[in-house]
């Protein structure tokens, strides 16, 4: 490709890998006629070899100065590809200069590329020689003006948030945690299981879920139906009855007659349409408005499903049917949990990652969760950087060293009957939460193992089986359960999991213990009755991984769409 000439239209051009030489094209998108700003300002010489190209770019103006008394402009011009922007200079000749200038605007111009002046900040600037798009702002109605703006303030515009620097990081530090996500599993021989939203089975046995029915629609479709066309009086189905019998008695007549086959089988047809009338009347007049009962509850067999059904709090159930036939695999989806807790670490939409290993006990889990943690942080170290940069600039100074930390550090390994003793020991803190064998540690608790005592992540295991969930496998000495989880800094708990009940005596028998019935878990039991195999998994509560990247101080900030009590915008 030329220097002096504008590149073809894409359909017509292989995409050329940018590299560092001086010679090389700038990497055109395979799927839109343009350059990522990524490929020009990313390069090691920050796009200064590139001086020369005619590139087109798009993206939305951060900020926009006219200079020279109105004669160009300077725009700071972000795509959302990097968090670096491109400094792009525009004549007046070239386009009006007004709404360029304005933030939020989005421009698609063509120019060429050259290095500014010695002594300035940036390595390359884009001359735009024509505005081929201009998406244009009014400045007095954009809610985002270039000012400094809080993340609580921005939750109210999430559709319009992700332009800001520090969303569009967080999204793609959460891009780059989900496709290493996938990496590492695959890597390691995991197939990818897509598990069930819709459920009926609870997996926590906590209740705090949200149920899934018609029956309130259903309802209310009734109730408006049977304002238009009432029930069937009394007297309607009973003159609907009399011309059943009418009909009958036709039908027997002719047939008594020896009537021909025309006018028996038309009588008949006339009977039939009688019948299905009545029919319709009779069940209509069995309608009524409201939720149906039975027995003084709700009719669940008159739901969608036939029975009730909820959103998934999690996908391990399901998916440990996929480990017993198909030996490691792994659910990565959304989940979701009725709390009403308003906290900085509650969502009630957050997705989580578990995998579940066939063959495998809590050793093999505990190496495994170490190893995918750690695969997780030099990820981010080895291909999301500059993000990282931004956000050690701008949130956290340790966040980077925390990554760096967790990523070359073997992960200390104690009981949870060890991590008690050691918290009773302390008397440099009062916790809120008195510490004694049999609680579920709480947050403070976890972080002060990780961030004071051992100053590295922590895996705590053997918890008192009272405080665990039904299919966590019973070790030996009867009090405790094969479950383990991994704390680290800045958030305590990371990853939850256990080896899982194999055995279908006791598992039935815990089933029961915890109040609940065996039905719904029937299938499950089924896993244990054919074909039983040692095996174990855990849960990676995703935007917890990110809030531990980040250092961001509210799990509402590191989601797209954050959901909790009393918002679901969008």
């Amino acid at each position: 490709m030329a220097s002096d000439t504008m590149p073809p239209p894409i359909d017509q051009m292989a995409a050329t890998i940018l590299d560092d030489s001086p010679d090389s094209s700038a990497l055109w998108a395979q799927f839109s006629d343009r350059v990522l700003i990524k490929t020009i300002v990313s390069r090691s010489d920050g796009g200064g070899g590139l001086a020369g190209q005619k590139v087109r770019v798009g993206g939305w103006v951060k900020t926009g100065r006219e200079q020279g008394k109105g004669s160009f402009a300077f725009l700071e011009l972000n795509d959302g590809s990097c968090p670096a922007n491109l400094q792009v200079i525009i004549d007046k000749e070239v386009s009006s200069l007004e709404q360029l200038v304005q933030t939020g605007t989005c421009i698609y111009v063509q120019g060429e590329l050259k290095k500014p002046p010695e002594g300035t900040k940036q390595k390359v600037e884009l001359r735009v020689e024509k505005v081929i798009d201009v998406g244009p702002v009014d400045p007095a109605k954009y809610p985002l003006p270039k000012t400094k703006l809080t993340l609580e303030f921005l939750r109210d515009f999430v559709h319009l948030r992700p332009r800001t620097n520090t969303i569009s990081a967080v999204a793609r530090i959460r891009n780059a945690l989900a496709y290493a996500t996938h990496t590492f599993f695959q890597k390691h021989g995991f197939l990818y299981v897509h598990t069930p939203i819709i459920t009926t089975s609870d997996c926590e046995g906590a209740g705090e879920m949200f149920q899934v029915t018609t029956l309130f629609s259903d309802a209310e479709k009734l109730e408006k139906e049977l304002k238009q066309h009432p029930l069937p009086s009394e007297s309607e189905i009973e003159t609907a009855k009399l011309l059943v019998r009418e009909k009958g008695d036709i039908v027997t007549q002719l047939k008594s007659a020896k009537a021909s086959k025309v006018e028996i089988s038309t009588a008949v047809s006339e009977l039939t349409r009688a019948k299905d009338s009545l029919a319709r009347l009779e069940d209509r007049s069995k309608l009524k408005p409201g939720l149906p009962q039975k027995d003084g509850k709700i009719d669940y067999s008159r739901d969608f499903f036939a029975r009730q059904a909820f959103l998934t709090v999690s996908g391990q159930l399901q998916v440990e049917g996929f480990a017993c036939a198909l030996s490691s695999v792994y659910t990565f989806g959304p989940t979701f949990r009725a709390e009403h807790s308003h906290t900085s670490r509650h969502l009630a939409e957050f997705w989580m990652v578990e995998p579940e290993i066939a063959f495998a006990d809590l050793k093999d889990n505990m190496n495994c969760a170490e190893a995918y943690v750690k695969f997780l942080c030099q990820w981010l170290l080895d291909n999301c950087l500059d993000d990282m940069e931004f956000i050690v600039k701008n949130f956290d100074k340790s966040a980077i060293d925390r990554l760096k930390m967790v990523a070359s550090t073997p992960f200390k390994r104690i009981s949870y009957t060890e991590a008690v003793q050691l918290l009773v020991n302390v008397t440099d803190k009062k916790f809120e939460k008195k510490v004694e064998w049999g609680i579920d540690l709480a947050s403070e608790h976890e972080r002060y193992l990780t961030e004071v005592i051992f100053k590295k992540p922590v895996i705590v295991y053997n918890y008192p089986k009272e405080i665990k969930a039904f299919y966590m496998r019973l070790n030996d000495d009867t009090k405790t359960v094969a479950a383990m989880d991994v704390l680290v800094p800045k958030v305590g708990e990371l990853v939850g999991g256990s080896q899982r009940e194999e055995r279908y005596e006791v598992i039935e028998k815990r089933i029961l213990e915890m109040g609940l019935p065996l039905e719904p878990y029937d299938w499950y039991l089924d896993l244990r009755r054919y074909g039983t195999v040692k095996h174990c998994g855990f849960g990676l509560g995703f935007e917890r991984m990110v809030l531990f990247a980040t250092g961001i101080d509210n799990i509402r900030d590191v989601i797209p769409f954050p959901r909790y009590p009393g918002r679901a915008d969008l």
